[in-house]
């Protein structure tokens, strides 16, 4: 019998000038932001919001580790959607799975492969996560 096949997280962004080069491309720096932001949005509809976890458990996320593979350019007025896929949380360490495809026709962009690390907010030392966000992450 064969398991459903987990729905990944899709969080949407419009490309604005602001995100391109001067020939109306996505300037490559850019996609890790937009990776970033789909990640925070997909902790936040966990529950899990960054701000207050430094205030209330002295915890903040930095990230380890990136690979990107940049296959297509994002352009100028495309609506992206940037997934969040396979996601493991252990002690202090979150890994990531990401994709943006354009919205408009399905194409594959770009695909990131994510490790991040919790730490203390004051010393950036690595901290165990509350138990409570592993169990989030990890459903």
């Amino acid at each position: 019998m064969n398991e459903p096949k987990p729905v990944p997280f899709v969080w949407q962004v419009r490309v604005y000038w602001e995100d391109t080069d001067g020939g109306g491309v996505v300037y490559h720096s850019n996609y890790l932001k937009f990776f970033e932001r789909a990640r925070t949005e997909w902790l936040r509809a966990r529950g899990v919001h960054q701000s207050a976890l430094e205030v209330t458990e002295n915890l903040v996320f930095a990230i380890r580790h990136m690979a990107v593979d940049w296959i297509a350019p994002a352009r100028l007025d495309d609506l992206l959607d940037i997934s969040v896929h396979s996601v493991n949380a252990s002690a202090a360490r979150l890994t990531f799975t990401q994709a943006m495809h354009r919205a408009a026709d399905g194409v594959e962009l770009a695909r990131a492969e994510v490790t991040a690390v919790s730490l203390d907010a004051k010393r950036f030392k690595p901290k165990k996560m509350p138990e409570w966000i592993r169990t989030e992450i990890n459903k």
